[in-house]
C-alpha cells in the first residue's frame, strides 16, 4: 500500500465521525413564555471548534508566546497541552434567539394617566395613553439555557424575561385607595386574518370593558359586563359556531375578547370559576387549550379577584393584537403555565352535504364548516401563594369537524343522498 492509502485508512474513522456530525440534525427547541410558544431549529452556525489549553491537566489562558503557528513551532513547556474540542458559538446562539424569540416578545413600557371624570357612581374612568408593561428577553441567560439544554438533551426552554412597569399617573384618590397602583397582569391574543365584521365586533366588545372596575373579593362575569349582543348594541353579523354549523350571527368575534380577558387572569393565577373551550379548534386561539368561549347567558367566563385590591381594566388593540391590561396591586403569588400536552388526535370525518328547501334558493350553495381535526389538550397551571403550591390541570377537548355544505333544492332528494333536517342549536360561539 502507498503512504497515501495508509493515511486514508488511518483517517477513515475520523472522517466518518465528521460526516455523521455534519449530517446530524438537532431536534427543534421549544421556547415558552406563558402561553407563547416558539419553535427554533438549532443552526449549524451554533457549533464551533475551540482550542483548550491545560497546564498539568488544569485549564489556563496561554500567553501570547504560545499562540504561534508555522512550520517550525517550538515545543510547549513541560505540562502544557493544547487540544481542539467541539464547542458552542454563543454569539450565534444569541443572534438566533434574538430574531426568533426576542423580537416578537419585545415590548417597550407604556405611559398612562388614569382619570375619573365626574363624581360618585356616575363617574367614568378614562385613560390617556396605554399602560402596557415593557418586556425583553434576557439573551445572555437564554443562550446559557439553550447550550445547557442541548448538552443535556432537553427540548423545552422557559424564556427568561425582564418586565418593566409602565409610567402610571392616577389623578383620582379614590382609585388609589382601592389599590389601583400598578399593572398586575396583561392578557394578549392575536386576531390576524380576521375579516372586517369580526374586527368591528372585537373593537366593539373591547370598548365595553374599558374602564371597568372589579372590586376586591368579587366574581367577575364576562357576560354580565358585556351586556346585550345584537344590532342595537353596535354588533355586526359574523361567523359563529351554532351546534354543528358555522354561520353569521351578531357578535361573531367576541370570543377573541373573552379569550384575551381569560389569558391574563389565568396566567397570573387568579381563581377561574367558569371557563369553557370552543367545541372545535380555531386558529385565532392557538395554542390550543388557552381559549375561553362565551355566549350570553348560557356560556360565561368568570374569575375571582382575590388580589389585595380592586382591579381596573384597560382594553387596547394594535397591529392585530388585543390586550386586557389589569391594574391593581400585585401580591406574592408565583404562577406558571406549562403545556399543551396533546392526545386523541382524530382526522376530520367525511365531507358532509345537506339539502334544504327553505334556507337557500334552489341551486345556492353555502359552506357551513371547514375540515378540522380533533384533539385533546392538557395545560398545568402551578400557583404558589406563601408556602402553598397548587397544580391545576386544564383539559380541553376539541371535536373533529367535516367540510360541510348546505345546498338549496326545489324538492328534497331521495333518502340516502342527503338530509335537510334542521340542526339543533346548543349554543353559539365564534
Amino acid at each position: 500500500m502507498t503512504r497515501r492509502t495508509l493515511l486514508l485508512i488511518a483517517l477513515l474513522p475520523i472522517l466518518l465521525l465528521m460526516t455523521q456530525k455534519a449530517g446530524a440534525v438537532e431536534p427543534p427547541l421549544t421556547y415558552r413564555y406563558l402561553h407563547f410558544l416558539y419553535t427554533v431549529r438549532p443552526s449549524p452556525a451554533w457549533k464551533s471548534t475551540q482550542r483548550v489549553w491545560t497546564f498539568n491537566g488544569k485549564p489556563f489562558l496561554p500567553p501570547a508566546s504560545l499562540l504561534v503557528d508555522g512550520d517550525n513551532v517550538p515545543p510547549f513547556p513541560p505540562g502544557v497541552e493544547a487540544k481542539w474540542t467541539d464547542g458552542w458559538n454563543r454569539e450565534a446562539v444569541k443572534a438566533s434567539i434574538a430574531a426568533s424569540v426576542g423580537k416578537p416578545l419585545h415590548r417597550d413600557p407604556g405611559e398612562v394617566t388614569i382619570k375619573h371624570d365626574g363624581t360618585g357612581s356616575g363617574g367614568k374612568i378614562t385613560f390617556e395613553g396605554v399602560g402596557l408593561t415593557g418586556r425583553d428577553v434576557d439573551l445572555d441567560r437564554a443562550a446559557d439555557l439553550t447550550i445547557a439544554a442541548l448538552e443535556k438533551g432537553v427540548s423545552d426552554i422557559v424564556v427568561p424575561i425582564t418586565e418593566t412597569q409602565p409610567k402610571i399617573t392616577i389623578t383620582d384618590p379614590a382609585l388609589v385607595a382601592q389599590g389601583i397602583r400598578e399593572v398586575v397582569t396583561v392578557g394578549e391574543s392575536d386576531f390576524s386574518n380576521s375579516p372586517s365584521n369580526r374586527r368591528h365586533n372585537i373593537a366593539t366588545g373591547l370598548a365595553r370593558f374599558n374602564g371597568h372596575l372589579i372590586p376586591q373579593g368579587t366574581i367577575f362575569s364576562f357576560d354580565q359586563t358585556l351586556g346585550r349582543v345584537d344590532g342595537t348594541t353596535g354588533y355586526l353579523k359574523e361567523l359563529v359556531i351554532k351546534g354543528s354549523r358555522t354561520e353569521p350571527d351578531f357578535g361573531g368575534g367576541l370570543c377573541q375578547v373573552s379569550t384575551t380577558a381569560y389569558r391574563g387572569v389565568w396566567e397570573y393565577g387568579f381563581p377561574i370559576t367558569q371557563r369553557l373551550n370552543h367545541s372545535y379548534s380555531v386558529s385565532h386561539y392557538f395554542p390550543q387549550g388557552t381559549d375561553a368561549t362565551v355566549y350570553p347567558p348560557s356560556v360565561d367566563m368568570k374569575f375571582k379577584n382575590d388580589s389585595p385590591g380592586a382591579l381596573l381594566i384597560q382594553t387596547y388593540s394594535e397591529n392585530d393584537l388585543a390586550y386586557f391590561i389589569y391594574y391593581g396591586t400585585r401580591d406574592d403569588r408565583k404562577s406558571s403555565v406549562i403545556g399543551p400536552f396533546t392526545w386523541g388526535h382524530v382526522a376530520p370525518p367525511p365531507d358532509r352535504t345537506e339539502y334544504t328547501t327553505t334556507e337557500l334558493k334552489p341551486g345556492e350553495k353555502k359552506k357551513m364548516g371547514e375540515r378540522v381535526p380533533g384533539i385533546s389538550t392538557l395545560w398545568y397551571r402551578f400557583v404558589k401563594k406563601g408556602d402553598v403550591e397548587k397544580a391545576e390541570p386544564v383539559v380541553s377537548k376539541y371535536e373533529a369537524r367535516p367540510l360541510y355544505y348546505l345546498i338549496g333544492v326545489a324538492t328534497m332528494p331521495q333518502k340516502g343522498t342527503g338530509s335537510g333536517a334542521a340542526v339543533p342549536t346548543l349554543f353559539m360561539e365564534d
